[in-house]
């Protein structure tokens, strides 16, 4: 039998007050080593995220002008995105690090990534926001942020210990992750509930993740004042006030949360189902990819008169505006909306690299939207639901879900809340069951994601 500690051991103390950290010269060090750290890293993200918004209306409008264009051609997304998918798969193929973690298998929580794995993550990142795939950019950010912060402390203190090393790693992913979310409070909570930390131990390792995304948010604010390039912000002014939830909003919600569970459960299959072959054909079937959604992206701009950027790109710029002006769009291009961007975000999850949220975050929305012409649910009601759900039949993370609908909605959200919940909770019990249960000892794509 293996032998028990001595009474007096650092192994026993600590379990006896879990909070003996918070009282050490060492901790208060790291706290002061992680709020530097959140003010270089929010500032890097803060770049990154202007590369890729400046990057993608260079290549969708500033080129096509330049070229003798009235405007981009019908035709434009096409090149671009198999231009695309040869990158990515370039980076993915001959660069270290795969090009960060597989999308289609949820949020990686398995530590940050080596210093020699940051320039092909970067590049695929790059690759895949600002051609128009549909991906989000926080799985990049969560990568780069935590790579960078464990590269600058092993620079800075070469002895340290592998425990503080990982710290240090998600005090980056907090403060890279929180500048993008326009909240360090849902930053922070994002990652805690998708790595599966609880008790008093998880305030003592992430206190120092917190403290990086509240000085890195301030950092963020004050750099879009000085640009004035503005700051990414998750909540949507001006929205039509909405009343108390009824009981047939309730109803409502029973379907929005079935039907998300279906649908998130379904292009996430879609996508773990591509990527195999994928993997075995990369650099033959990632540029496929990109000229499906392309394909894709135009087959909707030329049914619905709308802009083929609905359906390409994360969502995250364009869902302000199909939420302000969503009486613009009839039940019929929602519909088709829905069914493009379905399949575009499930072969951008299997071939290109990036995050789920704002893809799912939009379909959501659409969906909700589409729902609102039908009787007795209110559109901004409808597009919380959606949001919430299909949230959590990407993330499978139901608070963090709850909290991105109502945060995008500001008080709107505030009084949808109920709804929202009612669902999200729907929508994952309903999700875990469509998923199948992993076998003992057998590691899948489903189980060593963060869902």
């Amino acid at each position: 039998m293996p032998s028990e500690a001595p009474a007096g051991s650092p192994a026993v103390r600590a379990a006896a007050d879990p909070y003996a950290p918070l009282r050490s010269n060492n901790y208060l060090a790291l706290l002061l080593i992680t709020a530097l750290l959140g003010v270089a890293l929010s500032a890097g993200a803060y770049g990154f995220l202007q590369a890729v918004s400046h990057l993608q209306s260079a290549l969708y409008s500033d080129l096509p002008e330049d070229l003798g264009f009235h405007g981009a051609p019908i035709w434009w997304p096409l090149p671009l995105l198999v231009t695309a998918g040869l990158l990515v798969a370039g980076a993915v193929q001959y660069l270290p690090g795969n090009g960060g973690h597989p999308p289609a298998e949820g949020l990686s929580t398995e530590g940050a990534p080596t210093a020699s794995a940051l320039p092909g993550i970067l590049l695929a990142a790059l690759a895949s926001l600002a051609f128009g795939a549909v991906i989000g950019p926080e799985a990049p950010l969560i990568a780069l942020g935590g790579g960078v912060a464990v590269y600058a402390v092993r620079l800075l203190r070469p002895g340290t210990d592998a425990k503080t090393q990982r710290v240090i790693g998600a005090a980056g992913s907090f403060a890279a992750i929180s500048a993008l979310l326009g909240s360090p409070l849902l930053g922070a909570f994002l990652l805690m509930e998708a790595a599966g930390l609880a008790g008093p131990v998880m305030g003592v390792v992430l206190l120092p993740g917190l403290l990086a995304a509240g000085v890195g948010s301030l950092v963020f604010t004050g750099l879009g004042s000085w640009t004035g390039l503005g700051t990414a912000t998750l909540s949507i002014p001006d929205l039509p006030e909405v009343h108390a939830p009824d009981i047939a909003q309730f109803g409502w919600a029973l379907v929005v949360g079935l039907a998300a569970a279906f649908t998130g459960t379904g292009v996430r299959r879609l996508a773990l189902w591509a990527q195999p072959y994928v993997n075995q054909r990369r650099l033959l079937l990632t540029p496929l990819a990109g000229l499906l959604v392309a394909g894709l992206a135009i087959a909707y701009a030329e049914g619905s008169g709308k802009n083929a950027s609905d359906v390409l790109f994360s969502g995250q710029v364009a869902l302000p505006g199909l939420l302000t002006h969503n009486a613009t769009y009839s039940a019929g291009a929602l519909t088709l909306l829905l069914a493009c961007k379905w399949l575009a975000y499930g072969a951008s999850l299997a071939a290109f690299r990036g995050g789920p949220i704002f893809p799912a975050m939009y379909l959501g929305a659409v969906g909700g939207i589409a729902l609102s012409h039908l009787p007795a649910l209110p559109v901004i009601a409808g597009a919380a639901m959606g949001i919430g759900a299909m949230s959590v039949a990407m993330l499978r993370l139901p608070m963090t879900s709850v909290l991105l609908a109502t945060l995008l909605l500001g008080r709107d959200g505030v009084t949808v809340m109920p709804l929202v919940i009612v669902a999200v909770v729907l929508c994952h019990v309903v999700t875990a069951r469509l998923t199948p249960a992993p076998r003992p000892g057998v590691r899948t794509p489903e189980t060593s994601s963060s869902g």
